[in-house]
């Protein structure tokens, strides 16, 4: 092997792992910033296919499992015709119904994600780092940042899939988010805030230590590829990689997030929601999973699915290639100022 051939080596071994490196020197602001920045894109552009999802996923009609099963026609059968639907019946907004709890969801959820995704790999490298398995570590941040990410910006994701099914003005029940708020705590107390949290962090865990778990791995093989055969990805990289890892995980632990649609909409307003045959289901994961199974088939745990791989794919895309961009242009920006005020 020539010198040109160990240079070259060297060079990919760095680039691969790019990824460690600068996750362990993310500061708590650029963690704070550039996760809300990240959170923030990826909403704005997946907002239809979240709200498709949500209506399919409220879907009860039975599919045809059994030959006395007598199926009824969904409303809303395709990805495609239930946007065309949604758009036909409610206009262009009806498409990013619920988009400002949502915005500042994925805000704060972002932030708080990647913060605590960041703490949690200091306090291993400091204390645990050595006895951890190969990807082990990045398995426990992702699962940690995605628990306390969700458990505090839960009551926003309650109120974004009751916002997402509700339908036109005609239809509403709740006219703005500081209504919806009073109208929550009144009717159900503080709890009704959190109804379906126990299944959201039960999917949470295991989706977001599986989904950084395999990112690394999985960006050091696409940047192999890339090297390797000449390909010009852009720097799109890290949108490869995250989309890959964020498919593979969200297939993996699917039907909690219907069971989690499921419970968030049960309470005194029920049956005033665009499908208005949503029955009440235990307050429990089994309970409401076997119901599902007894009525609906296996299928129904999997309502919505090709919609939310649709919706996962560019959303960790865009959430982990805007994340470490914006990390990049906030170092340059912090760079521009330190030389200007030394000037």
């Amino acid at each position: 092997m020539t010198d040109a051939d160990h240079h070259d080596d060297k060079q990919r071994s760095s680039k691969r792992d790019s990824f460690v490196s600068a996750k362990a020197d993310v500061t708590n602001r650029e963690s704070i910033v550039c996760g809300g920045i990240s959170g923030l894109t990826s909403r704005f552009f997946v907002a239809p296919l979240d709200v498709v999802k949500i209506r399919q996923q409220l879907q009860t009609n039975p599919f045809k499992h059994r030959e006395s099963t007598v199926r009824t026609p969904p409303d809303y059968r395709g990805m495609i015709s239930s946007m065309v639907k949604i758009y036909k019946n409610e206009g262009v907004t009806g498409l990013w119904r619920g988009n400002l709890p949502a915005e500042l969801l994925y805000l704060l959820y972002g932030s708080i994600q990647f913060t605590t995704f960041h703490e949690t790999n200091l306090l291993i490298n400091t204390y645990a780092s050595e006895n951890m398995f190969p990807g082990l570590q990045q398995f426990i941040t992702g699962a940690a940042s995605g628990a306390v990410a969700t458990t505090v910006t839960y009551p926003l994701d309650l109120l974004r899939t009751r916002f997402a099914a509700q339908g036109n003005n005609s239809q509403r029940v709740y006219r703005s988010l500081r209504h919806s708020i009073l109208q929550i705590y009144t009717d159900e107390g503080v709890a009704g805030f959190f109804r379906g949290l126990r299944p959201t962090v039960s999917q949470i865990v295991p989706y977001m230590g599986f989904f950084f778990g395999s990112y690394a791995p999985l960006k050091t093989l696409v940047s192999g590829i890339s090297e390797d055969f000449n390909l010009n990805t852009f720097g799109s990289d890290e949108a490869i990689a995250g989309m890959i890892a964020g498919t593979i995980s969200k297939t993996g632990v699917f039907p909690l997030d219907v069971i989690r649609k499921r419970l968030q909409v049960q309470g005194p307003t029920l049956n005033r929601y665009v499908l208005q045959d949503i029955p009440t289901y235990p307050n429990n994961i089994f309970g409401c999973a076997r119901m599902i199974f007894v009525t609906e088939g296996y299928r129904g745990l999997y309502r919505g699915l090709w919609v939310s791989l649709v919706k996962t794919a560019p959303t960790s895309a865009i959430t982990m290639w805007t994340f470490e961009h914006s990390v990049t242009v906030l170092r340059w920006y912090d760079r521009k100022m330190e030389a200007f005020q030394a000037s």
